[in-house]
């Protein structure tokens, strides 16, 4: 299940509209008396910005109103995504002193008052008030609202944490210890053990800098936070305005419906050892990459619908607020927002801010690959993570009675060893009933009272899969508890050849069992089983079914060298700068890290994947898992470096990313969703960005390449027609120098149009001792590349210039990829890739 985009392309896709107020198109008459959720931006600046409010002091954010250390573990039953009653914060007076005077006398809603990383509010109103809101000398922006999306047992050890990071820090019981990860997901299941904080021998501490709550309610009761689990919030005023959100489904509170939040919470902070357990099987012990890190939530997705800019805003606000060291967030924006720039939106605009408080921020690139400009993570002081493959794998096999293996998939026991068993298809074990006869899907296995038991039992039944069960309409698990009703044996699926290329993950099933998920095979397995058959010469009725097989099992896990490769939904680059897809001058993904079948924590009501409803642990694929996994590494590095700003962090996790897999080959891509194993080729910076990220060489990366909030004010400001957006959202003049995208300090260097030469330079700062470096690289291909100095020797703490100078050789329209080296004396080796799009090596229209 890919969980980025499981709740559907354009469905809630409410247009997005910037500037300081574009009104959306739509029909007028009573068009003007529908009322919708707008977001609106103040031009006075947050008191993240004016009053620096949150401090980075020793490497945390400590909020300067004297409140250190008032971490409140309960609160008694209140809705967050309702503003405070009682005493308002002076910043919500100001809000609703501006909406009366604004709409004097008129009806309107607000939910949200942004005190924090936006001076702003949500409120819903028609599109007529919000016009008038624009008019407002008070107003900078007014934003009409927009939907988002979603975007292990094993990964610890694939990524060398036992022996590597983890070791460097003291050990998997103190690793992460003192940092609190922000999730913007789909909530929490505060009972899993993943969260506990029950550990007599090492107690938990309480991080001294964090100010969170965690609410209580029915769904989530008191004590269900801990020194673990430190803070839990919703925010769903948006969607509760719209009519479509369902108390029963999504849970007003913190609780996590859907099994999405507490998925990506255990990947990347859940607790060391927590036995898996799924379907009566073991699969190993499950750890969180930070183990010992602390989680805060703030719940802004649901099940039944997805989520909202202005509920996720004020998730984002809250967080930073509250303390946070790290935000994570496995979602996207249902639509490329539309505008000067892909940059300028309420939730980047948003996290930008963030990242001027010292949090860094970690997104899912999104599932919409394999595709060019996919990518659905834009600004630079976002990092964006793509999904790859780690070495383990479950294969499943049956073995026909005439010595054919055909593989398949399926986590489930095999058949007793040595053993061969009938093979007895559904439709040929039917009741001779009405509504057995009448069902088109019998076939399916749904409903054990279609069918002979006597016909079935102790036999291996065989089931068809079909676009059904792609849809929900048909589930794995009902056709193996009509199996076992049944008594069989075991069950096999067969694929339906109208279901092309789909791509299963592996399903747990109790009973022996496995799924043929090619269809070509399908048709080798149907053919052996039809030909087996023995029937009445004149009634050509069945007198005995001939077929016989194993199911060989898919518990046990098997490794590969080919890993990892960067999976074929993982979004790709180049970053689109704006709507019309121009290529902006910055490296996305930044890093790719494991997304593929990747064990964690379940909702013990989670309802997105039901294969796994009910159950503590399941495997999901997607940039969803990828995201998490960085946000946890992030938090080793911050452990270790507290002073290191964002993007020190995100250079760190850069630079020393692998380029290389298992067996010292290149990281390979897959490049087409049918088939992809057999569509790959070697992957480019814009499949994988910097690589697959390694966690112990984050640890050390010896040089890092840093930039701050003024550089992307400066970037921000140099986008042609900017000024007033970015005063708009920051409340920042665009009246000093400018940087284009190619001068961003960043750890990778990107030239979407290259007219003849460039020169670029990064500046790099030595985190380590002593070293000297030698550099080197290659030059992509229609280009040349120099790098001066070749040579040099820095101090601890000091900083090196160097200047890169990038030529066209050719014209060409096809991206072509270099790569910098730093090689350090010492054993430091830094990387930064380099991708030209467009090379003119000479003006056309010149003589």
């Amino acid at each position: 299940m890919l969980m980025e985009g499981r709740w559907g392309v354009g469905f809630w896709g409410v247009m997005l509209c910037l500037a300081v107020f574009v009104g959306c198109s739509c029909a007028q008459g009573d068009a003007d008396n529908v009322t919708a959720v707008y977001i609106v931006t103040l031009k006075q600046a947050p008191a993240s910005h004016l009053y620096d409010e949150l401090r980075v002091k020793k490497g945390h954010h400590v909020k300067g109103n004297g409140s250190e250390g008032m971490s409140r573990f309960d609160k008694p039953a209140r809705n967050a995504s309702r503003t405070d009653r009682g005493h308002k914060p002076y910043v919500d007076r100001v809000h609703d002193s501006l909406l009366k005077q604004a709409l004097r006398g008129e009806s309107y809603l607000k939910l949200y008052s942004y005190r924090y990383l936006i001076n702003g509010f949500a409120v819903l109103v028609t599109q007529q008030q919000a016009y008038k809101l624009s008019t407002r000398s008070e107003v900078s922006n007014v934003v009409l609202d927009f939907s988002v999306r979603t975007a292990t047992t094993h990964t610890p050890q694939f990524l060398g944490l036992p022996q590597g990071a983890w070791a460097q820090e003291g050990g998997f019981d103190t690793a992460g210890e003192g940092i609190v990860i922000g999730f913007i997901d789909t909530g929490i299941d505060p009972t899993h053990p993943s969260f506990s904080d029950n550990s007599p021998d090492k107690p938990y501490p309480v991080p001294q800098h964090f100010s969170g709550i965690c609410e209580v309610t029915r769904d989530f009761p008191s004590g269900s936070c801990n020194r673990k689990l430190v803070g839990a919030r919703h925010f769903a005023a948006s969607a509760i305005t719209r009519g479509i959100f369902n108390a029963t489904q999504d849970y007003a509170s913190p609780f996590d419906g859907d099994g999405h939040g507490t998925h990506t919470a255990a990947t990347a902070a859940g607790n060391h050892g927590i036995e898996v357990v799924v379907a009566g099987h073991t699969f190993g012990n499950a750890s969180g990459m930070a183990p010992r890190s602390h989680v805060a939530v703030y719940k802004a997705l649901y099940k039944s619908f997805g989520g909202f800019a202005a509920d996720v805003v004020a998730a984002i606000d809250q967080a930073a607020q509250d303390g946070v060291d790290i935000i994570s967030l496995s979602i996207t924006p249902n639509r490329r927002p539309p505008g000067i720039a892909t940059f300028f939106n309420p939730i980047d605009m948003a996290l930008l801010s963030a990242v001027k408080a010292g949090i860094f921020v970690v997104q899912a690139a999104g599932n919409t690959g394999p595709s060019p400009k996919s990518v659905s993570s834009f600004s630079p002081w976002i990092f964006t993570v793509g999904a790859a493959t780690h070495d383990r794998t479950y294969s499943n096999s049956i073995v026909l009675g005439n010595n054919i293996t055909i593989s398949g998939v399926g986590l489930a026991p095999g058949t007793d060893e040595g053993s061969m068993y009938t093979l007895v298809s559904a439709i040929h074990a039917l009741n001779t009933t009405t509504a057995a006869a009448n069902d088109l899907y019998v076939s399916e296995c749904q409903d054990a009272s279609n069918f002979n038991q006597s016909v079935v039992k102790g036999n291996l039944l065989i089931c068809s899969y079909s676009i059904r069960f792609v849809l929900g309409l048909s589930t794995i698990k009902q056709a193996l508890e009509t199996a076992d009703n049944l008594s069989a044996a075991g069950v096999v699926f067969y694929m339906d050849p109208y279901v092309i290329g789909f791509q299963l993950n592996p399903v747990p099933m109790r009973i022996p069992g496995i799924i043929i998920p090619s269809p070509d095979d399908s048709k080798i397995f149907l053919h052996y089983y039809n030909s087996s058959l023995e029937r009445d010469d004149s009634s050509k009725e069945i007198v005995r079914f001939g077929g016989l097989a194993s199911v060989s099992g898919g518990i046990k896990a098997n490794f590969s060298h080919s890993a990892p490769k960067v999976m074929y939904y993982s979004a790709r680059g180049p970053d689109p700068e704006d709507n019309s897809l121009a290529n902006a001058d910055i490296l996305k993904p930044n890093v790719v890290a494991p997304g593929n079948f990747i064990w964690s924590a379940w909702s013990s009501r989670g309802q997105e994947s039901i294969e796994f409803r009910g159950e503590s642990f399941a495997m999901m694929s997607g940039t969803s898992m990828a995201a998490p996994h960085i946000a946890g590494l992030a938090a080793l590095i911050k452990q270790k470096f507290p002073s290191f700003s964002p993007s020190a962090i995100g250079s760190a996790l850069s630079t020393t990313a692998s380029l290389n897999d298992k067996k010292g080959g290149p990281i390979m891509a897959q490049r087409a969703y049918t088939n992809p194993d057999v569509n790959q080729s070697p992957a480019t910076p814009f499949d994988m960005g910097s690589g697959f990220v390694n966690a112990t060489g984050a640890l050390d990366p010896g040089l890092i390449l840093d930039s701050g909030y003024d550089d992307y004010i400066s970037f921000l400001c140099g986008i042609n027609g900017s000024s007033p957006v970015v005063l708009n959202y920051t409340g920042t003049s665009c009246g000093g120098p400018t940087l284009n995208a190619t001068d961003l300090n960043l750890p990778s260097i990107t030239v979407s149009k290259l007219n003849q030469s460039v020169t670029v330079q990064r500046v790099v700062t030595n985190v380590g001792g002593n070293e000297t470096y030698s550099v080197g690289w290659t030059a992509p291909y229609g280009a040349s590349v120099k790098v001066t100095p070749a040579h040099f020797s820095i101090g601890g703490g000091e900083k090196q210039v160097l200047s890169v100078f990038i030529s066209a050789t050719m014209n060409s329209s096809v991206a072509s990829y270099g790569r910098i080296g730093l090689f350090g004396n010492q054993g430091h080796l830094v990387n930064i890739p380099i991708s030209v799009i467009l090379k003119i090596s000479y003006n056309n229209t010149a003589g």
